[in-house]
């Protein structure tokens, strides 16, 4: 069906995308626990996204967890939705070895 292979193709053309996002993601917090609101921002402030879109990051953290390569431990205040929202840790390559 076209549709499927359109969709097929749409997506190949944007994995490699992804993969940059989730590095870049994983960059910005290295040790530190941060939310997607803070990882966002931090990555306006650098350079790496022109506009604020937490989108961004968002899908990607969801994508990191369901790879073990990233961890929600607690959550916290946002001044930006006012609600409480995340906090979310890059797990080191030895804790996923050694968990």
């Amino acid at each position: 069906m076209i549709t499927n292979e359109t969709r097929r193709e749409s997506y190949e053309a944007i994995l490699p995308k992804i993969t940059d996002r989730k590095s870049l993601i994983l960059e910005i917090m290295k040790d530190r626990a941060m939310t997607a609101h803070e990882i966002t921002e931090e990555l306006l402030a650098k350079g790496y996204i022109k506009y604020y879109d937490r989108n961004f990051v968002s899908p990607r953290l969801t994508e990191l967890k369901e790879e073990g390569r990233a961890i929600v431990v607690g959550k916290k205040y946002c001044p930006r939705t006012q609600r409480n929202v995340s906090v979310w840790k890059a797990v080191e390559r030895s804790d996923q070895q050694n968990g």
